[in-house]
């Protein structure tokens, strides 16, 4: 069962998260670079485990049981395709042009965890489309620079919450950010929306991911059958991308430090 205490990581715990979160940066490049028209899901994420396991680490994801989950998650990354918001199980599923698919991938570095994701496109894409995973991306840029030493998990949620509101997104709010290193998902909640000055107060040493998580109509998501897959409520497209980061007197440092974009 998840530890909902707060707990702050060493520096040399910071170093080898350090490590890991390059590891992570990397692999999920890597993928994200095969996103094709023809590649299969699946294919993502045999990519994916092999390069994790070839540099020494373990995938964070795979037979990952979240608190009340029946059963384990059965894969290494996470594949959500267009209305597929997170935790999409890879399938057979050849993916095609215009689609817009969402990556999530956690790796396991010296017994310590680091979390990204982002969304990418699967050759040429809508405007629209195109539009939405580059607001997300943004905002993930704003929350980060809310993360401030002495600020808020509300601060964040407030900047990430204030700097879409004028794209007219829904902004998922029964899913959020996250402690993370000891474990794939730790104490503190940091969610993309909030109030100034309310939530767990942000200190040196504490590590987190940070993760917005925007559709292109409501709000609104429901699960899928397999369990895990959250879609969409009303079929519109969703955009995700985190990083994890932690806290620092100097500011935010992110660990996992290069998306595919740039």
């Amino acid at each position: 069962m998840a530890d909902f205490r707060v707990r702050l990581k060493t520096e040399n715990e910071i170093a080898l998260l350090r490590e890991g979160g390059k590891r992570l940066s990397f692999v999920l490049n890597k993928v994200a670079e095969a996103v094709t028209p023809g590649v299969t899901e699946k294919e993502l994420d045999a990519l994916a485990e092999k390069t994790i396991l070839e540099m020494g680490d373990k995938p964070a994801f795979k037979n990952y049981r979240p608190d009340l989950a029946a059963v384990a998650f059965p894969a290494s990354l996470c594949v959500s395709v267009n209305d597929a918001v997170v935790h999409g199980i890879p399938t057979d599923r050849v993916l095609k042009e215009g689609d817009i698919v969402g990556i999530d991938l956690g790796v396991i570095h010296s017994g310590l965890y680091t979390d990204m994701a982002m969304t990418v496109p699967v050759g040429k894409i809508s405007p629209l489309h195109q539009k939405l995973i580059t607001v997300t991306r943004e905002a993930l840029a704003v929350g980060i620079n809310a993360a401030q030493s002495g600020f808020y998990t509300g601060d964040i949620g407030y900047a990430i919450e204030s700097f879409v509101k004028k794209y007219k997104y829904g902004i998922v709010r029964e899913l959020a950010g996250h402690g993370v290193g000891y474990e794939a998902h730790e104490a503190p909640y940091v969610p993309n929306y909030g109030r100034p000055g309310k939530g767990e107060k942000l200190v040196p040493g504490l590590v987190i991911a940070i993760e917005p998580m925007f559709n292109d109509g409501g709000d609104d998501i429901v699960l899928a059958e397999d369990q895990f897959t959250y879609k969409t409520a009303d079929g519109g497209h969703s955009a995700h991308f985190e990083k994890t980061i932690v806290i620092t007197e100097d500011g935010p440092e992110i660990l996992t430090p290069h998306h595919f974009y740039t």
